[in-house]
């Protein structure tokens, strides 16, 4: 590992020049029961397949948000019995296809965790070619006051972050894998550019962004261009027409975004389709540099403002439903 001091970021070896990413824009289906889930599971180890069958295929594959387990508007106790842990056969298995082609595979999930009991987790999670898990990355915070009458009550490292802090360190409250393949963050955060320009600050170069249900282009394509990064964003195709919902619901226009903020390349429709860039992370590492941001002129802004939810809501309580939770929340709005 080396860090060459401010104004540099700490690195590890790269394994080649330059790389390709493929960007998997597939079906997401909510999972009625455990069969539906291991059919997700199933479809998505043929997606692999399908990746690697003619050609090399990427050296890093990428998935969007919850292809195992889908999502809907589920109680806690039912997304807990949809979540999968990081040690169970749901893993295992793509693992394996990782182990088997040689290749990274990056994809989202909830998860239950038996450290965190009677919480869902969001994490993007990365194995390496060994099929070894190279990181998982937690959501950072989720959006408030997005959806109609109800909010979301999976965990964030901000729902719990003192106690986050104690079991991790603070490095991992954002956190940036150095790879092979380069300084790699993985998020389903989405509207939060502080956040994003954080990660680029400690050394991300690609950061590879989940979604499902849609994402906002320009929110993606800012994070690449006021960072100079590599970005990627994973979204969903149609949905099944069995589901419960029109099969266009936030479907498409999965992308990978070069440092100047420009598409590299689109999904062009919103069925299930492999998109592939080359990645010359050798020569972008050579004269790339964190933002170079004018903090004096504003930290005394940012020294005094609040925010409107305090941390920690998830520690002190865990809302049973989403309508639940969205009273809960609003109990705690610190401008209201």
């Amino acid at each position: 590992m080396t860090d060459l001091g401010p104004g540099h970021y700490p690195t590890a070896p790269l394994a080649k020049d330059a790389w390709t990413l493929g960007v998997v824009q597939s079906r997401i289906h909510p999972a009625a029961d455990s069969a539906e889930m291991d059919d997700n599971l199933a479809h998505m180890l043929h997606l692999i397949d399908n990746a690697y069958h003619y050609g090399a295929g990427p050296d890093l594959l990428f998935f969007h948000e919850f292809p195992i387990s889908g999502w809907d508007l589920w109680t806690r106790e039912e997304a807990l019995e949809r979540c999968i842990t990081l040690d169970g056969p749901e893993v295992a298995a793509i693992a394996a296809k990782a182990k088997q082609y040689g290749a990274h595979i990056a994809f989202g999930a909830y998860v239950k965790d038996p450290d965190w009991p009677g919480h869902v987790l969001s994490l993007t999670n990365l194995m390496g070619p060994d099929g070894e898990m190279i990181a998982s990355h937690w959501k950072a915070r989720n959006v408030r006051g997005l959806f109609p009458n109800f909010e979301l009550f999976t965990t964030t490292i901000y729902d719990v972050l003192d106690e986050y802090v104690a079991k991790y360190g603070a490095d991992a409250v954002l956190p940036v894998a150095k790879t092979a393949l380069g300084n790699i963050s993985l998020s389903s955060t989405q509207l939060e550019p502080e956040l994003m320009r954080a990660l680029a600050i400690k050394g991300a170069e690609v950061i590879l962004r989940t979604a499902s249900g849609s994402f906002t282009e320009v929110d993606v394509a800012s994070t690449a261009l006021h960072n100079r990064v590599y970005v990627a964003v994973a979204n969903n195709a149609l949905l099944l027409r069995k589901g419960p919902y029109f099969e266009d619901t936030g479907a498409g226009g999965s992308a990978i975004y070069g440092p100047d903020g420009k598409v590299v390349v689109r999904a062009e429709s919103k069925h299930e389709t492999l998109i592939q860039a080359r990645i010359p992370i050798a020569d972008f590492r050579a004269r790339h540099l964190p933002p170079d941001i004018h903090w004096d002129l504003y930290r005394e802004v940012f020294a005094g403002y609040v925010s409107r939810f305090p941390p920690n809501l998830f520690a002190q309580a865990q809302p049973a439903s989403l309508v639940e939770t969205a009273g809960y929340i609003a109990e705690h709005d610190r401008w209201s």
